[in-house]
């Protein structure tokens, strides 16, 4: 009898339905149900699910809400992490994400992709690159604050740092094989397709996103690229052009390499499309500024070469004289540039990266030597 008891039991226990780990609030927004915690192990498969995740309480007790959309394949396969607008002036991420969820069908997917269109809630509404949930309009930069270590503060922190670490605990840990973090440049500035990576297998990434640029760069922490790779989650952060746009160009720039790596991973069917010109490799980034304030006239263009010595700026006074001339401090490749003419001293007026020897690769080392500087 006692042997017959135990058998029960183990039947009883073996059909229970697992306990499921998504944490829903009972509420809903426009339809969709809300969550404080993500674990995609208990969403259906072979469908798309569109949930918004409750990260925390603004100044007048309501909530700060983010997107999420999981779409979990018919078939096993990876867990791929899609992030964008964790600087709220930084949208062309944002487009992709959602015209990559549209075109994927769940029913020929292979694994996971869990895409998030725009991280910071505050800083979207408020048009700002920190999270501006505070009564001033200032706040902190999200991408610095990844995770939120409370044991080591003993304390959670202000609202930036508590935003941050519950969208690292609640929606990117446990959900993520691989990840690429979709940026712009801030206001007042210009990049190219731009993608940082830190590893070899970052780097891989990096590749398959097939941008004009991929600078082997060992981050900044609390990144979200940063604070991933150090988990053992290869990530990369991919910038596309400026702020505050939808560029139609640079976002089926994104949308064409974002496929690639899903194509790379066995996702999705299909060749790799590497049909843009080969990235330059960097390790050297170099911001060009000016000495005086005034007027900038930038003299250069995204992605051109250009020698020690040639001119990159110019900066008049109010009355259009030239009181500032820039040049390159070495041979380098155009990265980025100012798009407002206004100019402080000190201001970032040209971007330059290039190769060094002497240069800061990655944790692991840089995983090849740097190809021939050519004109595009």
């Amino acid at each position: 009898m006692k042997y017959l008891t135990a058998i029960v039991a183990a039947l009883l226990v073996m059909s229970s339905p697992v306990m499921a780990q998504t944490v829903y609030t009972g509420d809903k927004v426009d339809g969709v149900a809300v969550i404080e915690k993500l674990d995609i192990s208990d969403l259906p498969t072979g469908a798309v699910t569109k949930l918004w995740f409750r990260v925390t309480d603004n100044s007048v007790g309501q909530g700060w809400y983010v997107p999420v959309v999981v779409i979990k394949g018919a078939k096993p396969g990876p867990k791929f992490l899609l992030t964008a607008g964790i600087h709220g002036d930084e949208l062309n991420g944002i487009a992709v994400i959602q015209q990559l969820v549209t075109d994927i069908d769940p029913k020929t997917l292979s694994g996971t992709l869990v895409a998030v269109p725009g991280l910071n809630a505050a800083g979207l509404e408020h048009s700002t690159r920190a999270f501006s949930g505070y009564h001033s309009g200032s706040g902190g930069n999200l991408n610095r604050l990844m995770p939120n270590d409370t044991a080591e503060h003993g304390h959670e922190g202000d609202a930036a740092t508590r935003y941050a670490g519950r969208l690292w605990s609640n929606i990117f840990t446990g959900n993520a094989d691989f990840a690429v973090d979709l940026h712009t440049q801030s206001r007042g500035g210009t990049y190219p397709a731009y993608v940082f990576a830190q590893t070899a297998q970052a780097r891989h990434i990096a590749d398959m996103l097939r941008p004009d640029v991929i600078n082997m760069d060992p981050g900044i922490d609390g990144a979200v690229e940063n604070m991933l790779n150090a988990i053992s989650v290869p990530a990369v952060t991919y910038e596309l052009g400026g702020a505050e746009v939808f560029d139609s160009k640079l976002i089926a720039r994104g949308l064409r390499g974002v496929r690639n790596v899903m194509i790379d991973r066995g996702m999705i069917a299909g060749i790799p499309d590497l049909s843009d010109p080969e990235p330059y490799l960097g390790n050297q980034v170099t911001n060009v500024e000016s000495p005086r304030g005034g007027w900038s006239h930038v003299k250069v263009k995204l992605n051109q070469n250009v020698r020690k010595g040639d001119v990159l700026a110019t900066v008049t006074d109010p009355f259009g004289q030239i009181i500032a001339t820039l040049t390159a401090p070495f041979d380098a490749h155009i990265l980025g540039m100012g798009t407002d003419p206004r100019t402080q001293p000190g201001d970032m007026v040209v971007r330059l990266i290039a190769w060094s020897d002497k240069g800061v690769c990655a944790r692991t080392g840089c995983p090849e030597t740097a190809p021939m500087v050519k004109s595009k």
